[in-house]
């Protein structure tokens, strides 16, 4: 039995469609849009897409209103006879041909254009990234400043920054939806992107993603990108250029201890040194460590905060968290696995590459590939079992009577004790 056509059914459906999608409209926070154009990259990609949407939508008018004015003008009528057959129409067929041609020639000019510019060589005088995608977190090289961080970029307002993408394992994506790009790593190939982010741009922070699958832990392979003014830039180029200073106020002499130089005010001591004269080859005094302000962040930018809720699959002592050790703590990493993944600058036995460089953790926002913020309890969890946390994470569980997610063995022989993973804690926190 065939089915009646109800005008008014379908009205009500249309209806409801167009009022969820104003509904959807109304919301004014897009953080990780990629249509406010915060870099000449970016604007370049937008303005293509303005023209690309402007012929597009014109055609779908075009090609809309003849169908329905043919469905309307040559319907089946009761009285209608038979339709007039035709062979075909030589002037019909020519323009449906050269209109289809000369609208691709206004698509294709802006769009040659645009690819053009977008592939073209970064400046000689750009800032030099090199980005290198593990499964599942990211390492930034600065070449020009011998700096090495990890799951946080760092750039200057103004400045053209060139990329170099690279991967150690399998195929990743490098994309930072506001500054736009997405471009590919693949295995054994650099691959290039470049951008300048808007000289007038205040200082913020945005979310960067993978974009293409690569593992069980894909969707958590995020990393925090903090656009800054030079002065900025070269205060944060500076601190990390430095080694890890962890502070050593059991070594500053008693004597001397009323003679300790003073600290900026506003800064954080990495090192206490005495106020006397040092020798000639002397290392320099410490740099103040300079981030992107916390409370900033927690103001301005909360969108960029993790708000991954920690496992209910393992446990820690909640009375330990945020009581450790410092002193303890750097002795115990000293002689745990940690230093066979890791590199810490300043100490000569931790040079590792696999894992992130820790350096500078504690003056990191985030932990685990962007996931979780970098603060005391999700630390201790994630050094306790870093499995359990990110599906797939090749850092092994170190907690001691941890179940490790992927051996499916109990960890016994080397395993931490929560009271060790706090001091641990309270160690890496040290390294501003």
């Amino acid at each position: 039995m065939l089915g009646t056509f109800r005008p008014r059914r379908m009205a009500s459906v249309a209806l409801l469609g167009a009022l969820a999608l104003g509904l959807i409209a109304c919301g004014d926070e897009y953080p990780n849009s990629t249509f406010n154009p915060n870099s000449d990259f970016n604007a370049a990609i937008d303005a293509l897409w303005d023209k690309l949407l402007f012929w597009g939508t014109l055609v779908f008018i075009g090609v809309e209103g003849a169908l329905v004015y043919m469905i309307f003008k040559f319907r089946r009528r009761p009285d209608g006879g038979v339709p007039k057959q035709v062979h075909g129409n030589t002037k019909l067929e020519i323009a449906w041909t050269a209109i289809p041609a000369v609208i691709l020639i206004f698509i294709a000019i802006p769009t040659v254009r645009t690819i053009f510019t977008t592939q073209a060589k970064a400046s000689p005088d750009a800032l030099q990234v090199e980005v290198i995608g593990h499964q599942w977190w990211w390492e930034f090289r600065y070449p020009q400043y011998g700096i090495t961080t990890a799951n946080e970029l760092y750039l200057p307002n103004g400045r053209t920054v060139n990329f170099q993408l690279k991967t150690v394992d399998v195929l990743h994506s490098f994309w930072i939806p506001q500054m736009g790009g997405k471009r590919d790593l693949i295995s054994n190939r650099t691959n290039y992107l470049w951008f300048t982010p808007n000289k007038d741009l205040p200082s913020s922070a945005w979310n960067g993603f993978c974009a293409e699958f690569c593992g069980p832990s894909h969707a958590n392979m995020k990393f925090r990108v903090f656009t800054v003014t030079a002065e900025e830039f070269g205060q944060w180029a500076a601190h990390q250029k430095q080694p890890a200073m962890f502070p050593a106020l059991a070594l500053t002499p008693p004597a001397a201890a009323s003679a300790v130089a003073p600290v900026p005010s506003g800064s954080t001591p990495l090192l206490q040194v005495a106020a006397v004269t040092p020798p000639a080859d002397a290392p320099a005094a410490p740099v103040p460590v300079w981030v992107f302000p916390k409370d900033k962040l927690e103001k301005e930018f909360a969108y960029t905060i993790p708000q991954t809720p920690i496992t209910n699959q393992i446990s820690f002592d909640e009375a330990l968290i945020g009581a450790g050790d410092a002193e303890r703590g750097r002795q115990i990493y000293g002689r745990s696995s940690c230093i066979g993944c890791h590199a810490i600058a300043g100490t000569p036995f931790n040079m590792a590459v696999v894992g992130p460089n820790l350096t500078h953790v504690g003056s990191r926002h985030t932990i685990a590939g962007g996931l979780y913020p970098n603060d005391t309890k999700h630390l201790s969890y994630w050094i306790k079992s870093a499995p359990h946390m990110k599906p797939g994470s090749i850092m092994p569980s170190l907690g001691k009577g941890v179940t490790d997610p992927k051996t499916k063995m109990v960890v016994n022989v080397g395993g931490l004790t929560d009271a060790e993973v706090a001091d641990i804690v309270a160690y890496l926190q040290a390294l501003k």
